[in-house]
């Protein structure tokens, strides 16, 4: 057997009844995370042109579009993916060398799912495959370091959580990731320098094609079997070296996922913990604020501070706002939020913050760094115009690995998000059917989502 015989036979064997009960609840609660930042970005503009674009090319539509509407599945979940991914405000998982999003392959495996009318059962199952199968992969197999997007890995999980849920042959499942992994190698450039709207886009277009290459295998199309192991294949070409036994992989993942809560990328969430603790004190006026200082991980240097990954204060896009440790640490002194209200145009252009990310030093600590992945250190340092310095630090946040987010503090974010555009009784139900999956049909929760307005309403 091939390695991608042995994970297709993991794939097919998973059932509901292998969760946990802390795995199924952590499950619950970020596909109602995902569906909120979902939700929230129904008005931004690289979503509304994703969606008009979707309706213009037609099909037939199985598959439910959030905000009305349908599509084919492929392009059900590049849209879905898009409003997911588009606010960077989801969960996220930290291993050494790679991170990922694995909230991500919630579009995609909604919209299999729908297409085949399938159970809530399946569908979690399902979207807990492809959980595990990129922390999986990400803590293994990272590909950050030879120059691809974490969205490498994504085109294993996608097509394995896609298989999973639209009930394929290990056979079939095979032959979709096979496909799906051979041709979906995206380059690291995604996020580097001057970033673009592909930043947001480029999982969703994994969701796509891992979803059409299942099927393409449903339909009887054959892919690279030797994708792993073989001449020129990811270990040779990508990836190194690198073993999983996936007949001993349980679906735990999801417990290991953290999930942000800051609207920022999430090497940055201690540091705005930090930063909107000094600006939460009693008398603090950002206006006397004459330096910052945030010591950090290695990892949030080298990807937002300013490192290997380029300069990150020459900021004019949300795109580039969202990955910029300068602008976050300064908007969230101003603030003393950082949300999606902090990403307008109008705010990310503003004297103020553009002025304070210019009296930013940030610098790597190897002492932070010895604590990362399993924690994430941060510490901010605020001077005054009259000598004084503030101080704070942070290591964790409620949300991560060690104060794991609970059903009640999911729903606070989640409502914060969601009733500018359904009104607290649409948001409600929206909310009472993820819980309820478990014993009602996926179509309890798409049937809901096809009622969302695309506009705020409030």
């Amino acid at each position: 057997m091939t390695e991608v015989d042995r994970l297709a036979d993991y794939v097919v064997g998973t059932d509901w009844a292998q969760l946990s009960r802390a795995a199924s609840e952590q499950l619950a609660i970020r596909v109602l995370d995902t569906i909120g930042v979902a939700i929230a970005a129904l008005d931004a503009e690289p979503t509304r042109a994703v969606r008009a674009l979707t309706q213009q090319l037609g099909g037939t539509g199985s598959a439910t579009l959030i905000g009305g509407g349908a599509a084919p599945p492929d392009r059900a979940a590049f849209y879905n993916t898009a409003l997911s991914r588009y606010l960077d405000f989801m969960d996220s998982y930290l291993a050494p060398g790679e991170t990922c999003h694995p909230s991500d392959n919630l579009g995609a495996v909604l919209a299999a799912a729908e297409s085949v009318a399938a159970s809530g059962r399946d569908f979690l199952t399902a979207l807990a495959v492809a959980y595990q199968v990129q922390t999986r992969l990400s803590e293994l197999a990272p590909v950050r370091a030879r120059g691809f997007d974490h969205t490498v890995q994504g085109a294993y999980a996608v097509p394995a959580g896609v298989a999973r849920a639209l009930g394929l042959s290990a056979d079939q499942t095979a032959n979709a990731i096979a496909i799906s992994g051979t041709a979906n190698n995206a380059l690291r450039v995604t996020r580097t320098g001057d970033l673009s709207h592909w930043k947001g886009l480029a999982y969703p277009q994994v969701a796509k094609e891992g979803v059409h290459a299942a099927l393409l295998a449903r339909a009887g199309i054959t892919g690279p079997r030797q994708v792993f192991e073989g001449n020129k294949g990811f270990k040779q070409t990508i990836a190194g070296d690198f073993e999983i036994d996936w007949s001993a992989e349980d679906l735990e993942g999801v417990t290991r996922t953290i999930v942000k809560k800051h609207n920022a990328e999430i090497h940055s969430q201690t540091a705005l913990e930090a930063a909107i603790e000094i600006a939460d004190r009693p008398g603090f006026d950002p206006a006397r604020i004459r330096q910052v200082r945030v010591s950090t991980f290695q990892v949030a240097y080298d990807i937002i501070g300013g490192g290997e990954e380029g300069d990150k204060r020459s900021i004019g896009t949300k795109e580039e706002a969202d990955h910029s440790l300068p602008y976050l640490v300064a908007v969230a002194l101003l603030d003393g939020v950082v949300e999606p209200a902090q990403f307008a145009q109008g705010r990310i252009t503003a004297d103020d913050v553009q002025s304070l990310m210019q009296r930013l030093e940030i610098t790597p600590d190897d002492g932070f760094t010895a604590r990362f992945p399993q924690e994430m250190p941060s510490r901010v340092e605020v001077e005054l115009d009259d000598d004084t310095t503030l101080t704070a630090s942070a290591s964790s946040y409620q949300g991560s690995r060690s104060d794991p987010l609970d059903w009640e503090s999911a729903m606070q974010k989640y409502t914060r998000l969601v009733v500018p555009f359904t009104g607290p009784e649409l948001a409600a139900a929206i909310a009472d059917a993820v819980r309820g999956l478990p014993e009602h049909p996926v179509a309890a929760l798409t049937t809901l989502l096809a009622k969302v307005p695309t506009e705020r309403t409030a």
